[in-house]
């Protein structure tokens, strides 16, 4: 580490250095005199990882209470990457902003990642850290952080800060006055050139100070930085003093992920891209600090389509951005994460053509096959994803999970389904083999108003019947099927009935005569198959109605045909 902050500090003038070496170590010890380790003890605790140069990712949310869909997109990244090369994946928790934590935030997300089927190798859990280069959580890094600032200032790479509020805001105020970059650099920076005595003097009276980063870039020049989907990124270098430890001691974002990706030896930073912006800040810490840098990979902003344009999913205006949306509609978690590969790699959606029942990390996931610009997410394509999804799903499976999913958000009618394991799974499977197979559940929560037609208790009357079909030929149709079905019929042999029905009452056997000649016709063999199934189902589309009227029993479909008539 010290050969590279040597050369970075190489831009800093030689007379700078040579005239307060002195007070830079005294600076450290009067703002970090309790901080005991160096920086070599925990390059020792944290060694680099003998994975043979395997992927280290990880994700790193703040506990705010709201866990989003892009939390789970940048997961699955980090997952894939680490795990199908033999690396690691972790979680982390950046909870260095005490002001935004939710009560019961972490649990929420090592709940919502486990649901979604994501899996850490070490990190944060419910039942505190595992791994060997924890803690996890930044709040209890504290020393760490702190320990990487007394170097900094030891090198006169930091400095203390007592600039208040009212005077940053007058500060901003003159630059936007000025037409100027506002921030804290340059001839603003007005605590930089402070003496040690001086210092030593305001910190002696108690007055509040943030650390800075004492930054010798210039906005004139730029600085190539390789992003692992966006390429090589010329990117203009940082001038800004930015702050490392607030007033309480606790990093800011920019120090803290920089001294934890380096002793947790991550390899790859996922991010979104609104992180670009800060991406001069990092990498000057990184080379400033002599460590390594890892290859960042700022991934595309998942967007939807309002109206003709194209926005981004907004936490106030979208439902489907939270991850709780998914779970308490019931969108199965292998639908959430296939159809995200959809949107990661534009090769997915082949491979799964050809792959049909693969499992999903049998596909090589590639960060090269990524978009960098805005990633689509399109509700409607999801739903058909989900159907896919359910239809390769075996009936058994659906009903585990979609009982699962009752208890919690459906009790009455959990226990309506689960009464009869074998007439659930039953009906689940209704019509979907065959060559054509229906792919009628998208969602638990569908999948309840779908099946509700099923149980006596929830059947309800919702389509009306053909406006071509009388009263009076209705109940003629009702009456004739009652007395010719028999539960022993095969489906040829049931639908002839029907057919014979429909021949004697003036309806056309076959609805493309009833379309040439409609004059000749009350209507066709749909429309008195229409009045049975609504009759049946209470609805005008359904499955199969000769697999749905054996399902149901011969008893409680003729029940349902007499309440029919008698309703009329």
């Amino acid at each position: 580490m010290e050969q590279k902050i040597v050369q970075y500090m190489a831009i800093i003038p030689n007379e700078y250095r040579r005239k307060n070496m002195d007070n830079n170590i005294n600076l450290a010890e009067l703002l970090f005199g309790n901080i005991d380790k160096t920086p070599d003890y925990y390059e020792e605790k944290y060694p680099p990882r003998t994975l043979g140069g395997a992927p280290v990712t990880r994700i790193g949310p703040s506990p705010t209470g709201f866990v989003h869909l892009g939390n789970l997109y940048n997961a699955m990244i980090g997952e894939r990457l680490a795990h199908q090369n033999g690396g690691r994946f972790f979680l982390r928790i950046e909870d260095t902003d005490s002001k935004r934590e939710v009560e019961g935030a972490v649990e929420l997300i090592i709940s919502s990642m486990d649901f979604f089927g994501i899996r850490f190798d070490e990190g944060a859990s419910e039942d505190g850290d595992s791994g060997s280069y924890g803690p996890y959580r930044q709040r209890l890094r504290k020393d760490i952080y702190q320990c990487y600032a007394k170097e900094l200032v030891k090198k006169g790479l930091a400095y203390p800060c007592f600039c208040t509020e009212d005077e940053l805001t007058q500060m901003r105020e003159e630059q936007i006055s000025q037409k100027l970059n506002f921030g804290y650099y340059g001839k603003w920076a007005k605590c930089r050139s402070l003496t040690f005595d001086e210092v030593k003097r305001r910190i002696e009276s108690g007055e509040p100070y943030v650390l800075r980063f004492r930054s010798s870039g210039d906005e004139q020049n730029h600085v190539k930085v390789f992003d692992g989907i966006r390429g090589e990124l010329s990117v203009s270098e940082n001038y800004q003093d930015f702050i490392l430890l607030k007033s309480d001691g606790i990093p800011t974002y920019h120090f803290a992920h920089v001294i934890d990706d380096h002793l947790m030896r991550t390899t790859h930073v996922i991010r979104g891209e609104e992180w670009l912006s800060t991406l001069p800040i990092h990498v000057q810490l990184f080379d400033a600090l002599g460590f390594e840098r890892p290859i960042y990979c700022h991934t595309a902003v998942l967007m939807k389509m309002d109206g003709d344009t194209k926005r981004k999913l907004s936490k106030r205006k979208d439902p489907e951005l939270g991850l709780d949306y998914y779970r308490s509609e019931g969108y199965v978690p292998a639908a959430v994460r296939e159809y995200l590969m959809t949107v990661l790699n534009s090769n997915f959606e082949e491979w799964r053509l050809e792959n049909p029942e693969a499992d999903i990390n049998e596909f090589k996931f590639s960060l090269e096959k990524m978009s960098s610009s805005g990633a689509l997410f399109d509700i409607m394509k999801f739903e058909d994803v989900s159907r896919e999804v359910l239809l390769r799903t075996p009936a058994c499976k659906i009903y585990d999970e979609f009982s699962s999913w009752l208890l919690e958000y459906d009790p009455e009618f959990y226990e309506l389904f689960t009464k009869d394991r074998e007439f659930s799974e039953k009906i689940i499977d209704i019509g979907r083999s065959g060559n054509r197979p229906r792919k009628d559940l998208t969602s638990w929560r569908q999948a309840r108003e779908f099946l509700s037609f099923y149980f006596p208790e929830t059947f309800r009357l919702e389509s009306s019947y053909p406006e071509k079909v009388s009263e009076a030929d209705r109940q003629e149709i009702l009456g004739r099927y009652l007395d010719s079905f028999s539960i022993e019929d095969d489906s040829a042999a049931w639908f002839q009935k029907i057919r014979d029905i429909t021949a004697d009452l003036g309806y056309a056997v076959k609805p493309k005569d009833f379309k040439k000649n409609p004059e000749l016709y009350k209507g066709s063999v749909s429309d008195v198959s229409a009045v049975i199934r609504i009759a049946v189902t209470g609805r005008q589309n359904s499955p199969d109605l000769w697999e749905i009227c054996r399902a149901l029993g011969e008893a409680e479909m003729r029940a349902r045909i007499s309440r029919a008539q008698t309703n009329d």
